[in-house]
């Protein structure tokens, strides 16, 4: 299998950390690539687009620029995750799976909900204030984790991907835009789908999650004390919920070529 991993607004590949090579240990007959939306990571430079279907757009060409013949499984938090969702219903033959973790969707939850009022002010000064790289990073590890702080050493692995890669204030806002404006269906992509999420998620609110699962009749797992980088916060977790879905899936497709 190959997996495509997808970050979240103003994010990219380096936030990953070491979760990707931990995934492949876990699953060692896997490919896992991690891409950067326009705007983010080694694209700071490009414009971010102002809609999901565009960055879906995006991400089919760099993949086929790459020669990586679909179907993938897609693992994506946040922002990442409309990008995964709008794929399996654009495309839902190139999509074997969607690892949905800690996202929304405007038409299951209200706005007070998919980001969380308290968060407004820190994030428009994260904009358009003039701080260093080492205050914005400190507020985004306070919004998004609840297990590091700016004493660990993932703070200074931040603060140097934002000194080489910064993101511009105006890609932040398109893809806060994107995010806001899109909207999923009320009918579920046609993929197998696996919906993460953190009960002590600051940035948005789990009920977001626990109601697309609600209305899509789909796999969720709730982590009792993740933040909403939950990859950061327990990868272990993770990887074993996927391992599970991905084991149960296999013995539902077995059961069903039987009859």
């Amino acid at each position: 299998m190959v997996w495509i991993f997808l970050r979240g607004m103003t994010r990219e590949t380096a936030h990953w950390g070491s979760f990707p090579d931990d995934f492949r240990q876990a699953l060692p007959a896997d490919q896992v690539i991690s891409l950067d939306l326009p705007g983010n990571g080694q694209l700071h430079r490009a414009p971010s687009p102002v809609s999901i279907g565009a960055m879906v757009d995006f991400c089919r060409k760099e993949l086929a620029r790459r020669e990586l013949e679909p179907p993938h499984f897609l693992l994506a938090v946040s922002l990442g995750a409309m990008v995964a969702t709008e794929w399996a219903y654009q495309s839902p033959e190139e999509i074997s799976g969607c690892v949905l973790i800690n996202t929304s969707f405007m038409q299951f939850s209200p706005f007070y909900r998919r980001l969380r009022p308290r968060n407004y002010l820190p994030l428009l000064g994260l904009a358009f204030l003039s701080s260093t790289p080492a205050e914005k990073e400190r507020v985004i590890m306070a919004l998004t984790s609840a297990k590091f702080s700016s004493s660990d050493g993932v703070m200074a692995a931040w603060i140097e991907a934002r000194l080489q890669r910064p993101v511009k204030a105006v890609n932040a806002l398109r893809q806060l835009l994107a995010a806001l404006r899109y909207r999923a269906r009320r009918v579920a992509p046609a993929t197998a789908l696996l919906i993460l999420c953190s009960e002590h998620d600051r940035l948005v609110n789990f009920e977001c999650s626990m109601a697309i699962a609600s209305n899509w009749k789909c796999a969720l797992a709730l982590h009792p004390s993740a933040g909403h980088d939950l990859p950061l916060d327990d990868p272990d977790w993770v990887i074993e919920r996927v391992q599970r879905w991905l084991s149960e899936g296999s013995k539902r497709a077995r059961a069903t070529s039987r009859k």
